[in-house]
């Protein structure tokens, strides 16, 4: 059990934490979320001692195993190979280790005086490795690394000769090798690419301990916890369920509180009101006074801080241009003339599409996408730009290409001088910035305010082609949220690299997988992508089995079936899409008319019975979304099929 007892915390004059509590029970799996810099790392920084409450106490198992896997790597040997820097995750297997060959070392003399001991302390030394897994260490860390993304015949490699994020990948690997009874991941997804997240989350969730999970990674945050707890405004508030549940319910909650801090402001009007009205007369004095007492003893209703609300961001229509925006023909990239990063690659990319780059890093994502984007010169073959194409490119590092002295207007006004101030401020607005945020300098931005900087000046002037390399790095859930929405509103074309699940789910239309073969194209969503890979995997027997030993007569017997089958599954599936539609437009009318009558309460209004009722319905609503989303892919798929059947 880990428990918050009326913990604050300060750095400097600002508050981080004020009478902070709760309990973790042994076994709970808790997602903790909150916008960037509320205080999400120093409540792992109190658990782990590091840190020191200011007030309160924080208190631990005397034997808990803790797992903490920091946004920063420690200190290594710079001799260590890969596998030796994860493998010495759990420091006591090394010192029994040595102590085992000090007595075998010992055992060896023909003369050793205390053979009897040391053969006994060697025994429970040995029973000790065991049991913490120390025969097995090896094992955990090869499968922890290759399951991250290293190759085999990299384990042997100096851990000092991976870059920074593969570095961070093997403090993972190692913080999960440890085998703690409680995890702490600090943004564990950070450095990860799609096939490692999904390996990730598979790692946890068959984790059995305490997991404590800080990350913006929505797809880990809901598959992964059971309880969210969100820091903001120095205050935790808990809610007893995942990602997806505490957004609704913040949203609920929040809506409740302005409700009765709007019924209660009108009341207090109404009393003072009356005392001023009143304050004169002797016959009135003494209600009067009770009205006094009565706006004394009202408490202020608290409503719930947000430091960084959902906005949406608006994208202006692009310039109109061919139906092929991009083809590469025999496409190949080679910095040595030796090794050839990507070679025969051919692709199209038609107007509207929205692709994602899969793969695991170091096959050539990015590189592919500055080839796309015409930001470096092919080594053989062609690319050729559609009709009135206009490429906008935004690397990882363009947020960091920004003068530092610029202003957040300026820095944007550069990229297009002819703009009217007007069009860049409503631009900015759109981007979080308005006000006085316009003449922020850009060396006090946050990380995730140069990222929404970096775009707006990419779309001050809309290209109709965007090739966007991790654009979601630096930003918080509701940051995400909002260019996800953004992105698929987006009427040209898009092609991205992201390791977020979610935004790949919500926004990819089509998936390029960069294999060591090669480039293989996938015309459906993420999930899509991930059921061919799945069927993929299956055994070539397998697959042979089930065509083996069909007559002509059966097939054909077998197709006539099938046609049928597929047209009565055709009208079930349309059934299923129009009755989720029409259901999911009455919960919405329904829900609309109880938050006005929230939002304009009078003595009558059921608040509870509401806020019930609206939770109800988004479940409803949830349900039928999910019913629609389900039909309409499983018609599609049936319709490609019966199309391919036909070719």
């Amino acid at each position: 059990m880990i428990e918050f007892q009326n913990i604050s915390k300060r750095y400097g004059a600002q508050e981080v934490l004020t009478d902070v509590s709760f309990r973790i029970n042994p076994g709970e799996r808790v997602g903790i979320v909150g916008p960037n810099g509320a205080g999400k790392s120093t409540l792992f920084g109190l658990i782990t001692n590091d840190l020191s409450p200011d007030h309160g106490d924080v208190i631990l198992p005397r034997d808990v195993r803790l797992g903490y896997l920091r946004q920063q790597l420690g200190e290594f040997d710079e001799g260590q190979s890969l596998l030796e820097y994860t493998e010495h995750a759990m420091p006591m297997l090394k010192e029994i280790q040595r102590e085992m060959e000090s007595i075998e070392h010992r055992l060896h003399q023909p003369d050793e005086p205390d053979r009897p001991a040391d053969l006994r302390r060697l025994g429970e030394l040995q029973t000790k490795f065991e049991h913490i897994g120390g025969y097995e260490i090896r094992n955990r860390a090869e499968a922890a690394l290759c399951g991250l993304g290293f190759s085999a015949e990299s384990l042997s490699a100096p851990f000092s000769s991976f870059s920074g994020g593969w570095q961070m990948r093997a403090e993972l690997a190692r913080t999960l090798v440890a085998q703690p009874d409680t995890l702490l991941l600090d943004e564990p997804s950070n450095y990860l690419d799609l096939p490692a997240v999904e390996w990730l989350q598979r790692y946890l969730k068959a984790f059995s301990g305490t997991l404590m999970l800080i990350s913006h990674d929505r797809y880990l945050l809901n598959t992964l916890t059971s309880r969210t707890i969100e820091i903001n405004g120095a205050r935790a508030t808990s809610y007893s369920g995942n990602y997806t549940y505490y957004a609704e319910q913040r949203v609920l909650r929040e809506e409740q509180r302005l409700a009765e801090q709007k019924n209660q402001d009108r009341k207090r009007e109404q009393v003072e009101r009356f005392i001023e009205r009143f304050r004169a007369k002797n016959t009135k004095a003494a209600q009067v006074q009770s009205r006094i007492k009565m706006l004394e003893k009202m408490e202020d209703v608290q409503v719930p801080i947000r430091i960084v609300r959902r906005g949406r961001i608006r994208l202006a229509a692009p310039p109109h241009c061919g139906n092929e925006v991009l083809r590469l023909e025999d496409a190949g990239l080679t910095y040595d003339g030796a090794r050839w990063v990507l070679r025969n690659v051919n692709l199209s990319v038609s107007r509207g599409e929205k692709i994602a780059l899969a793969g695991l890093n170091g096959l050539g994502k990015t590189t592919l996408l500055r080839m796309m984007a015409g930001q470096i010169p092919l080594s053989e073959g062609a690319r050729v730009l559609g009709h009135k194409v206009v490429v906008g490119y935004q690397a990882q590092e363009s947020s960091e290409t920004m003068r530092p002295d610029d202003t957040v207007l300026v820095a944007v006004r550069q990229m297009a001088p002819h703009v009217p101030e007007r069009d860049v401020r409503t631009l900015l607005g759109s981007f979080g910035f308005s006000g006085e945020a316009v003449d922020k300098k850009v060396a006090v931005l946050s990380g995730g305010e140069k990222i929404r900087l970096a775009f707006a000046r990419l779309l001050i002037e809309p290209p109709n082609f965007l090739l966007l390399d991790e654009p979601t790095t630096h930003l918080d859930i509701d940051a995400r949220e909002a260019l996800e929405d953004a992105l698929s509103g987006y009427e040209g074309t898009l092609c991205f690299v992201s390791h977020d699940v979610e935004f790949v789910r919500h926004v990819a239309t089509s998936i390029i997988a960069m294999t060591p073969p090669g480039v293989t194209r996938y015309a459906g969503g993420y999930d899509y992508y991930r059921e061919k890979i799945a069927q993929a995997a299956q055994p070539v027997s397998q697959v042979a089995a089930k065509t083996d030993g069909i007559d002509r007569k059966a097939e054909k017997r077998e197709r006539a079936m099938k046609t049928q089958a597929d047209s009565k599954a055709r009208r079930i599936l349309e059934k299923t899409i129009k009755q989720a539609e029409e259901r999911i437009a009455t919960l919405e009318t329904e829900q609309a008319a109880l938050l006005e009558k929230i939002s304009s309460p009078d003595g009558k209004t059921d608040f509870a019975g509401i806020n019930q009722r609206l939770a109800q319905i988004q479940q409803e609503m949830n349900l039928n979304t999910e019913a629609w989303e389900k039909a309409s892919l499983e018609l599609e798929e049936l319709i490609q099929a019966r199309q391919g059947t036909a070719e």
